[in-house]
């Protein structure tokens, strides 16, 4: 892979996560996916298959043996949001709330960093060594 290439891959994951988490997450996802028990468990697995389905086509672009990211993304991205959601939810944590601005940013450098072990992998993948 090329410089410009891995700079493309990094860009996908971002534009992915910017789609998934804004523009196809409905406000009754992001309101409710927190809430405990079922009620927020259809919610928050609708919205992280959205998520695994981006990953899929990120790793059919540039990895297409690793398909499998999009269900691991599915698992993470799912964790990662119903642990933010639960403890927001609990908190009663609101825009308004400076906590909730900071469990917003944690939880997005946590699927960033996520993004970034995707890289990783697939750079592993394609040859690259890191040593």
């Amino acid at each position: 892979m090329t410089p410009f290439t891995i700079l493309m891959l990094y860009f996908a994951f971002r534009a992915k996560q910017f789609i998934c988490d804004f523009v196809l997450q409905t406000d009754w996802m992001a309101l409710n996916k927190g809430k405990p028990g079922s009620e927020g468990y259809k919610p928050l697995m609708i919205h992280a298959l959205i998520h695994g389905g981006g990953t899929l086509v990120v790793a059919l672009v540039f990895a297409p043996s690793l398909w499998w990211l999009g269900l691991a993304d599915v698992a993470i991205h799912a964790m990662v949001d119903r642990f933010k959601g639960i403890l927001s939810y609990q908190k009663g944590w609101k825009p308004s709330d400076r906590w909730f601005w900071w469990s917003f940013g944690l939880d997005q450098e946590a699927h960033n960093i996520t993004h970034v072990a995707y890289l990783l992998i697939i750079l592993s993948h394609s040859g690259i060594s890191f040593g």
